[in-house]
């Protein structure tokens, strides 16, 4: 990726937000999640987030950062010649071939007008969100409109037509950072959505490997027989499996997951980013686990000891190393831009109350009835027992030994 950078504010190091009208047009004609985009950028901008200051205090939160376009070199680094020849010059009726099936560009992946756009678009986003952590020019980025964990090397799949997370990984990795010239930068990639991140755990995942990575990708999801999408890697890891790799887990969790539950698996996540150490940390933040979710699986809240804030604050503003924060499902259109609205202002350190009222503005309708920020819990009841939190809490102790183990004596 280009490591020049525009923007429309000062370089303090204020958190870094992409953004660009063309980006917003784009991403809202995602046909999952149509006009979503606009509609989250337009409540950040009712806030005030993103006001440029000049100087005054309090000093300047948010740079507004215009991303580029990524190339075709830029797309090349991970995904198939194939499939972007084929995504990206068929017209939006071409779902209809045999070949589209192949490319995975039909059912929840359908041709659309602007696909083509829509890839480079994203894609470049998402890069240029990497290039500025990367850069120094912010310590945390964050790009709304990323976060696209299904889509594959050569298949479209999940909603996800550019797989985004993982070229950001790739480029990520091979950068050194200045403070250690002569250490690989480790990344590590988390995964917050209701839906295991398959594409990106597979992308980097070494059966039976007995070296050290530089990439560790953690996924807390649910897993349930049949639902999507289906893979090995969505279990809960098996240290005797001869495919064991430490460097790519999961954390799956049963229906009705609330922040009670995210608080109790949280020393955990803690723990692997502990003995792990990432100079780099990629958090995707999927929202098809809050309460009032189309997908209503998960019971999860914004609010609240082990909410989705509540991470999010512990990583923004406690973790060492370089954050940025990806968009990702969530099909509540308006409690999408509440969620994401709200997670902008938790990582510029001004969280938002989330008893605060909608402003009026243009969009205020769609958050009726309460016209307030918050994503309140429902009544779904929590089927994570106490006997499964301690198997898990069991099985992670024999993985973080093993993790520990490949740390102390890395081939990095």
């Amino acid at each position: 990726m280009d490591s020049r950078v525009e923007s429309t504010g000062l370089h303090a190091k204020p958190v870094a937000y992409i953004f660009s009208e063309d980006l917003v047009k784009i991403s809202s004609r995602l046909p999952s999640n149509r006009n979503r985009s606009l509609l989250v950028y337009s409540l950040v901008h009712a806030y005030g987030l993103l006001t440029t200051c000049t100087g005054q205090a309090p000093p300047q939160r948010f740079l507004v950062v215009r991303p580029h376009p990524a190339g075709k070199k830029e797309l090349l680094a991970y995904h198939t010649h194939d499939y972007l020849e084929y995504a990206m010059n068929r017209s939006s009726d071409a779902q209809n071939l045999p070949e589209a099936s192949e490319f995975g560009l039909e059912d929840d992946c359908p041709m659309f007008h602007g696909i083509k756009d829509y890839i480079t678009q994203v894609a470049g986003a998402t890069l240029t969100g990497a290039a500025v952590i990367r850069n120094d020019i912010s310590d945390v980025a964050i790009c709304w409109d990323g976060g696209r964990h299904h889509a594959k090397k050569a298949q479209a799949s999940g909603f996800c037509y550019v797989a985004d997370c993982v070229l950001a990984i790739l480029f990520l990795k091979r950068t050194v950072p200045s403070a250690h010239p002569s250490k690989k930068p480790r990344v590590m990639y988390l995964d917050l959505d209701l839906h295991f991140s398959d594409a990106v755990s597979q992308a980097f995942h070494k059966p039976g490997s007995t070296t050290t990575a530089q990439v560790l990708t953690l996924s807390i999801h649910h897993a349930a027989p049949g639902f999507f999408p289906v893979s090995p890697l969505a279990s809960l890891p098996d240290v005797d499996d001869p495919a064991f790799d430490p460097f790519t887990l999961s954390v799956p969790l049963k229906a009705g997951a609330s922040a009670k539950t995210f608080l109790r698996i949280w020393p955990i996540i803690e723990r692997v980013k502990d003995i792990f150490q990432p100079d780099f940390i990629l958090v995707q933040c999927g929202l098809d686990g809050l309460a009032g979710d189309p997908m209503a699986t998960f019971n999860w809240t914004l609010g609240g000891d082990g909410s989705l804030g509540w991470c999010i604050h512990r990583i923004v503003h406690e973790w060492q190393g370089k954050k940025m924060l990806l968009g990702g499902g969530g099909y509540n259109t308006p409690n999408a831009a509440r969620a994401w609205t709200y997670l902008t202002s938790v990582a510029g350190g001004i969280p938002l109350s989330l008893d605060a009222e909608i402003p009026e503005y243009s969009g205020y309708l769609r958050f009726k009835p309460s016209f307030t920020l918050d994503v309140p819990a429902g009544n779904m009841q929590d089927q994570n027992t106490e006997e499964y939190f301690q198997t898990i809490e069991a099985t992670y102790e024999r993985i973080l030994s093993v993790l520990h183990s490949r740390m102390v004596s890395p081939s990095l």
